[in-house]
């Protein structure tokens, strides 16, 4: 078989050398608690406002838009990691089923979606951090607490909060699971706060007019893409997270039926969560006073004179946001670890922790790569762009569900997708409308990051692969 269409046995997608396999510590509570953990973050409680300004209150038919390709593209995952409970997620996926070449261009798209998540969420985590310490009087300058792009040197608490949970991903997966389940509960009574709070102030004259850029994207006058569709492009990255749930398959105790009460019982909940935030919020108040905010939440909440609650909402998303890290580097940790067991990356990067069973050095690395961009970059930005290597890769695992449901009917199935011929179209097709409604700059740099990606694969991953020596 040619290097470029190669593929896994799926028969020996589980067997690992050792000192190269993860520890199986996790059960359905830790996933659920991951996928919450990494879903409901920035997107709601900062890109919310993102999205109402590039929609007006049509921003709910963004999230309902958003949402639906997610849970499409969440039931072929529940299938694929049940299958297949290995690390790697979509990048092992595609391996299996679409050959290395493919492969490869989906481990390169995770991780940049996983390295510019974690920046994107540790910069959001840093405006809700400084605004919760002015509250309380304590004033940060300006220089260390924004990038350059706003007129600062360095978001040091955006670089700060990367490697303190990086530290503690080290520590061990069971370990940071469990913290990271108790944070969970803290943002999921911060966020009934704010609707119990918010929804008494619902005025139907704050959605008129309701769609006022549109449906499709379209530049406005002020040179931005706006419209319902612009909108769920940039928030669909409030709806991705369970795709980390799947990159803990071979570290859970029984994958077989935990990943995917893990993926979709996170998808449900995340939902209604959603659905209920952002009425709320659009109801209570013009989306023109919270749009441009970077803590809209908390600012609602001041708007409407309930400076308890602000702090209130404003401390949970300080203590609780760092879930989404957690989860997010979590997953960009094995993407990098499992393409290095694989010989794509320097195998080096590949060897776990005896004590801890963790890979230290992915781990480390990660956390460099993702601190600088953190410390420089704008939030708008690389949401966008996180979101279009997302968007590739929940395509390809659609594709794989299709691909092995006619490649191999009879592999057992402990979870099977529901029409899965009507389910992953939908997932593919929605991915490609929500790729081609991002910003066509987002768009450039999504193509010139898989050239380079290519020709690192051409020059090193190509004849390093173990597949190649076999």
């Amino acid at each position: 078989m040619s290097a470029w269409l190669r593929r896994k046995d799926i028969n020996t997608v589980t067997v690992h050398e050792a000192g190269r396999q993860l520890k199986r510590t996790l059960s359905w509570p830790h996933l659920i608690a991951l996928g919450i953990g990494a879903i409901v973050g920035t997107g709601i409680y900062t890109l919310i406002g993102v999205g109402a300004n590039l929609a007006g209150p049509a921003v709910l038919i963004s999230f309902l838009a958003a949402g639906i390709v997610c849970a499409c593209a969440a039931l072929a995952y529940a299938e694929m990691s049940t299958m297949m409970p290995a690390a790697g997620s979509a990048y092992t996926y595609s391996y299996t089923a679409l050959g290395e070449t493919i492969a490869w261009i989906v481990g390169w798209s995770l991780i940049l979606e996983y390295s510019l998540v974690v920046s994107t969420v540790a910069v959001g985590w840093s405006g809700y951090a400084v605004g919760f310490l002015e509250g309380w009087g304590v004033h940060l300058p300006h220089a260390l607490t924004a990038g350059p792009h706003a007129g600062g040197v360095l978001n040091l608490p955006a670089v700060l909060i990367t490697f303190v949970v990086a530290g503690l991903l080290m520590a061990g997966t069971k370990e940071s699971a469990t913290l990271n389940a108790i944070l969970v509960v803290v943002k999921i009574i911060a966020l009934s706060i704010f609707v119990a709070v918010a929804l008494p102030h619902f005025d139907s004259a704050h959605m008129q007019p309701f769609m006022p850029y549109g449906f499709a994207k379209s530049v406005g006058a002020d040179g931005v893409e706006h419209g319902v569709m612009a909108a769920a492009a940039i928030i669909f990255f409030a709806f991705y997270g369970f795709d980390a749930i799947s990159t803990a398959a071979e570290e859970t105790k029984k994958p077989e039926r935990d990943l995917a009460i893990g993926i979709v019982g996170s998808m449900i909940g995340c939902t209604v969560i959603y659905v209920l935030v952002a009425l709320a919020a659009v109801g209570a108040m013009s989306y023109t006073v919270f749009g441009h905010s970077p803590e809209p939440l908390a600012l609602i909440m001041r708007e409407l004179g309930q400076g308890a609650a602000a702090k209130a909402i404003g401390a949970a998303a300080v203590i609780a946001l760092p879930t989404v890290l957690l989860a997010f580097l979590y997953g960009q940790s094995r993407i990098f670890f499992v393409m290095s067991r694989d010989g794509l990356l320097p195998r080096g990067l590949s060897k776990v922790s005896a004590r801890t069973g963790t890979p230290i050095a992915t781990t480390a690395f990660t956390a460099v790569l993702v601190a600088a961009l953190a410390g420089i970059a704008r939030l708008d930005e690389i949401a966008a762009l996180a979101n279009a290597g997302t968007l590739a890769a929940f395509t390809a695992v659609a594709a794989c569900m299709l691909v092995l449901r006619k490649r191999e009917p009879n592999r057992p199935r402990t979870f099977r997708t529901p029409l899965a011929w009507i389910v992953g179209p939908v997932a593919i097709l929605g991915c490609l409308y929500l790729f081609f409604s991002l910003p066509s700059r987002t768009q450039l740099y999504f193509g010139i990051w898989n050239v380079v990606g290519l020709v690192a694969y051409v020059l090193y991953g190509r004849r390093n692969a173990v597949l190649a020596k076999d």
